[in-house]
């Protein structure tokens, strides 16, 4: 009979071959996530970066293609110059937009994405659904 940590480190082995590779390369985005500022009092950013095997030129336009597919944000620009989306968010009703902000800077090997959503004070939203959403955003970039 095998004692139980083989078993358990046998099972988590089997568990991370079966997820595949396509695991692997979805938890930067998760794992670069970050918060910061006081619920309620200030605003409120959240930021995460990932990489892309991909040029620039060809990632704005799939993170707009996203952007524009989530359906909740407007006045999507796009600057090529400077590799940068920013567009907005306002479903509270309360007039106060939320604003995304995308950054793409080329690397040795394709594109560091940067992104930031920011809440205004007085408003939050769940952290779990804010990271899933991003990382969703950059999922397309791959």
């Amino acid at each position: 009979m095998m004692p139980i940590r083989l078993l358990f480190a046998l099972g988590v082995a089997a568990c991370a071959a079966f997820a595949g590779p396509g695991a692997a390369r979805a938890q930067p985005c998760a794992t670069n996530f970050s918060s910061s500022g006081v619920p309620m009092v200030s605003q409120i950013t959240y930021r995460t970066w990932d990489l892309s095997r991909k040029a620039p030129a060809a990632v704005l336009p799939a993170i707009v293609r996203a952007i524009k597919a989530d359906g909740d944000f407007v006045d999507i620009r796009t600057d090529k110059a400077s590799g940068t989306i920013s567009a907005m968010q306002e479903v509270t009703g309360s007039g106060r937009p939320q604003i995304l902000k995308v950054t793409t800077r080329k690397q040795a090997t394709g594109t560091r994405i940067d992104i930031a959503f920011t809440v205004q004070p007085g408003q939050v939203a769940p952290e779990g659904a804010v990271r899933k959403a991003l990382c969703d955003l950059l999922r397309g970039t791959r």
